[in-house]
């Protein structure tokens, strides 16, 4: 599994009402990609839960690095880079994927926490407290799923969780789920990635 996100931080007086109508566009052009585990369309807006800022931030699990790569490199994100300049990037190598019992439940929130990994820590022990985490997000009421990744150039673990109410009880940025499209779901490994 691999994780990956894009930030798009807009104007103050943006009109998020322009990215949501672009989601209900576009959105389903994603819901049978080869190798999308799941792309979550999501924003913040700039006074609502605590967000600062205007952000279009989608969040994908891929089950293979080359739908990832076809995303990439065959014209889908060069849409994005044409309407809103090229954004960095960032990438994840996944730790652990669990679903929830609300699986099958649309999604309305997300939830991203992301802290750093210091120096001096057994590695072994941080990334099997990152996995125990992800399998008590998933036991949470209202969780579609939950994961893990880390980025080893950064030393930064991000745990990521969908939630079906607005409230999510998981501390970090909360985001608003435009739509979400799952085609390989099923192919997502389970449980610890190593």
């Amino acid at each position: 599994m691999h994780a990956m996100q894009y930030e798009l931080t807009l104007p103050a007086d943006y009109d998020m009402e322009v990215i949501r109508a672009r989601v209900a566009r576009v959105g389903h052009l994603l819901d049978d990609w080869p190798g999308l585990g799941f792309k979550t369309y999501l924003m913040r807006e700039r006074g609502v839960s605590g967000s600062p800022v205007n952000q279009y931030a989608p969040f994908y699990l891929w089950d293979t690095v080359d739908g990832m790569n076809t995303f990439l490199w065959e014209g889908a994100f060069q849409k994005v880079s044409n309407d809103f300049g090229r954004p960095s990037v960032r990438q994840w190598t996944g730790l652990s994927y669990a679903e929830g019992g609300a699986v099958d439940i649309p999604a309305r929130s997300a939830v991203r926490r992301s802290q750093s990994v210091p120096d001096g820590v057994e590695l072994a022990e941080v990334m099997a407290e990152a996995v125990g985490e992800t399998e008590r997000l998933a036991r949470e009421d209202g969780v579609v799923f939950a994961a893990a990744a880390v980025d080893t150039a950064r030393w930064e673990l991000t745990q990521f969780s969908l939630w079906t109410h607005e409230a999510p009880k998981a501390d970090g940025e909360v985001f608003e789920v435009l739509h979400v499209s799952a085609p390989g779901r099923e192919r997502l490994p389970r449980g610890r990635q190593w």
